[in-house]
């Protein structure tokens, strides 16, 4: 091999190296949704991939380590992303909520990305340090944001006043159970405008209840 030869191969070496562990992880998820997170060996992960056992436990030395980069890599910027948004938003209560689901929303119509909370779902009960991992890595960043919202809202008149645990729960459990129903039941409309469309009637429904006028508490 030349030394020109080597100046200009050497760059497309290191891309390829750069670019390996997203190609584990790629293959990792792929397994992991079709099979099972048990169920799926590390060599079958190298075999998709492309490269060795060994080199997989190079860049991650377990399973767990594997859906923690699925994690780290699409669900928590879209965590930090609604935290920041919510802590940052100068507007009403309501419209911060809105903001944040529309951008969480929109987020979940990826395929990439709306798979692994339904895979940390299907796997938390049976692997502890899966659901410890999107504990510290996602809701711990949401859900504070989403308190601070309702409570500065009921401090400012604008909410009334509620439990503020169960209310986070009312807020962000549907659009959990609807992307849950489409991806394990195959119920529902999980596309981006079918996520939009469910978004839109959950807010409505949020917001103005189900009376068909407002019901007088005092």
């Amino acid at each position: 091999m030349t030394a020109q030869q080597s100046k200009f191969e050497a760059p497309k070496f290191r891309r390829r190296a750069d670019e390996r562990p997203d190609e584990v992880l790629d293959a990792a998820l792929q397994l992991f949704l079709r099979d099972g997170f048990e169920a799926t060996r590390v060599e079958d992960i190298a075999k998709i991939a492309g490269i060795s056992k060994a080199t997989v436990y190079l860049y991650f030395p377990s399973k767990v380590a594997l859906l923690e980069g699925l994690v780290k890599r699409s669900i928590s910027p879209v965590a930090l992303m609604a935290e920041n948004a919510m802590i940052q938003f100068e507007g009403s209560g309501q419209d911060a909520i809105r903001m944040a689901l529309r951008l969480v929303s929109e987020k979940l119509s990826d395929p990439n990305i709306f798979g692994i909370p339904v895979l940390v779902m299907r796997e938390a009960g049976r692997f502890p340090d899966l659901a410890k991992i999107y504990h510290d890595e996602v809701i711990s960043h949401v859900l504070p944001a989403f308190k601070s919202v309702i409570v500065n809202g009921m401090a400012s008149g604008e909410f009334r006043e509620v439990d503020v645990e169960l209310t986070i729960r009312n807020i962000v459990g549907p659009l959990i159970l609807h992307v849950a129903l489409g991806n394990i039941f195959e119920m529902g409309d999980n596309s981006a405008d079918g996520l939009q469309t469910f978004l839109e009637n959950h807010l409505y429904v949020l917001f103005n209840g189900l009376n068909k006028e407002t019901r007088n508490d005092g």
